[in-house]
């Protein structure tokens, strides 16, 4: 969604979705485009470049825990799990395709094609980029434009099968079209071969820009020089391994087709060989990155998530209905595993919540880096950190910290100052806007003040009196679409619940339905009247019945559709 952030950089902010440079962080490189009939045209996946055979083959063995560091991948994104790769001899038949085939299905595939290629160029070609994020709907809610390029991945095969139909019922389309045939060879083969005999010429580079800034800073000037020379001479033999495998496949398909249309070869053992010509260079590619030690079975896989640690299980023993926890022994906002025993506060999603994310990169980050430095200057005692370098996280009900230790081990750290799943406020800070909201929580105790944008203040309306020092708020029953609290004040007053604040999700006072509003940028928050009140949560949004509705009817007019049908089909029969 939107950001209400105004930042500095506006240029940088979409209408209603993710940043520019955020969208075009995985950006295709114009030269990674010939991966499409190179694989390894930037070294494939990013994984050690130890893993490689043909690159420990240039290894020089004096840097070999370097390379187990540096990746087989020296393109300028910032990690893939591997190339585009549509075929050697498919792009073959596909450029051929582009000569051969006629009417407007060609055109509208070749089309189709080069918009997917120069769209995956994202800041390599901003001009097309900047009009199709600013102008086509969706389109600045994708993360990584490289994505778009599964259109090309569609369009090049059925070209190039449209092709070999046409050689198939013209075999004299070779010799009629003569200079067609040698440019598609010429444009693939050759291309190929120069790739293979000439590596440098094409790509004088073969370290990426992100990748030689790391070098130069972790390893000193007169070392570098060599690693660099080795580096290169690696990369260039993984390049031109590759590049002589799609001259070699190009090859023997191009002798399969002068085969056929000679007469020695029928039309059945062509397609077979063929498919089978491709089957066995997709395959081979595909099983880079789809290796057998990725197939295991599920009892396998699931094994770190059904045998809880020593550290998940001194957690677990706090039986208290809702709490959350942080763990730092691990890539916080990338792994799984804590979400399986625990409610996280990190975890990972590609769609991720907007407000959220940036509670992360305004306060949690920051908040962590504080933790990494206190903790063991307290030796692991909570009660010695002064809870006044955390505030998000307490307001966010961190009940308890997952630890490194030493050895790799871990300790479940208790943190006293977690403020519950809600609480009563002494004031209220009205602020006018997101960027207000977001800054004056690094000014407020969450425990006493709480920051609501002045759109809310209905909702969340301060009466003045300031919090009783009795009050109780207690959650009585959870469930992922229902919360149910018992409110229990002498004054009443404004509560802050530790839940995000979403739209959808419905708030009741003693089964009577009232407004909630948005509290210290992404917390719920509501003005609870003196006295013993339940109050409930339940996320129930009147979107998902339209939704149902509308299946259900469509599904019902299907019935009727298929009942009407049969009826007249068997009709028909008798009449016959």
């Amino acid at each position: 969604g939107k950001s209400e952030l105004v930042k500095e950089h506006s240029a940088n902010q979409t209408g209603s979705g993710l940043e520019r440079d955020y969208i075009t962080q995985w950006s295709y490189g114009i030269g990674e485009t010939f991966s499409l009939l190179v694989p390894n045209v930037k070294g494939g996946a990013s994984v050690p470049l130890s893993q490689n055979e043909t690159a420990m083959k240039k290894a020089d063995p004096t840097y070999m825990g370097l390379y187990s560091q540096i990746g087989q991948y020296w393109g300028e994104q910032p990690g893939t799990s591997g190339p585009v790769y549509v075929g050697a001899f498919v792009m073959f038949l596909f450029i051929m395709g582009c000569f051969i085939v006629k009417g407007p299905m060609k055109w509208a595939l070749l089309g189709g094609t080069l918009f997917s290629i120069i769209l995956s160029w994202g800041k390599n070609f901003m001009g097309l980029t900047d009009f199709f994020i600013d102008y086509i709907p969706m389109y600045n809610k994708f993360r990584a434009v490289s994505s778009i390029l599964v259109i090309a991945e569609f369009t090049i095969p059925l070209l190039a099968i449209m092709a070999l139909k046409e050689v198939i019922e013209h075999p004299s389309v070779l010799k009629e079209k003569a200079k067609a045939f040698y440019i598609s060879l010429g444009l693939t083969g050759g291309l190929a071969l120069l790739f293979a005999v000439a590596p440098r010429v094409f790509f004088p580079s073969y370290v990426s820009s992100m990748e030689m800034s790391a070098l130069q800073n972790a390893i000193p000037a007169e070392q570098l020089a060599p690693i660099l020379m080795n580096l290169e001479d690696m990369r260039v033999a993984i390049f031109t391994s590759d590049a002589w495998r799609s001259f070699v496949i190009i090859l023997i398909g191009v002798a399969l087709l002068w085969a056929y249309c000679a007469g020695k070869l029928k039309a059945g053992l062509l397609v077979a060989t063929l498919t089978i010509l491709c089957l066995v260079d997709m395959w081979s590619v595909n099983k880079r990155y789809l290796y057998d030690e990725q197939f295991v079975a599920k009892g396998t896989e699931m094994q770190p998530f059904l045998q809880p640690s020593e550290t998940d299980k001194k957690i677990l023993e706090d039986k208290t209905l809702d709490y959350r926890v942080l763990n730092l022994a691990s890539n916080t906002f990338n792994e799984n595993q804590t979400s399986y025993w625990h409610k996280s506060i990190g975890g990972y999603h590609a769609a991720k919540l907007r407000r959220y994310q940036e509670m992360i990169e305004e306060h949690i980050q920051g908040e962590m880096t504080a933790l990494f430095k206190e903790l063991p200057a307290a030796g692991g005692d909570m009660t010695k950190v002064d809870p006044v370098h955390f505030p998000v996280l307490n307001m966010l009900n961190t009940r308890y910290f997952i630890f490194p230790l030493q050895g790799g081990s871990t300790a479940p750290i208790f943190n006293p100052y977690a403020l519950g799943n809600a609480w009563f406020v002494d004031k209220v800070q009205y602020v006018n806007n997101a960027n207000e909201e977001v800054e004056a929580i690094h000014q407020i105790d969450p425990a006493k003040v709480a920051v609501v944008d002045k759109r809310f203040a209905e909702a969340v309306k301060d009466s003045g009196a300031g919090k009783d020092s009795l009050s109780t708020v207690v959650l009585k029953s959870y469930e992922p679409n229902e919360l149910v609290y018992e409110v229990n004040s002498q004054k009443g007053g404004v509560v802050v619940f530790s839940e995000i604040y979403y739209p959808g999700w419905g708030s009741y006072i003693d089964d009577k339905e009232t407004v909630h509003g948005r509290a210290d940028y992404i917390l719920r928050a509501m003005n609870v009247p003196a006295g013993k009140h339940t109050v409930r949560f339940v996320f129930d949004p009147k979107s998902l019945h339209v939704t149902e509705t509308v299946a259900f009817v469509a599904l019902g007019i299907l019935a009727v559709v298929a009942v009407i049908a049969v009826v007249l089909q068997l009709r028909k029969r008798r009449k016959e």
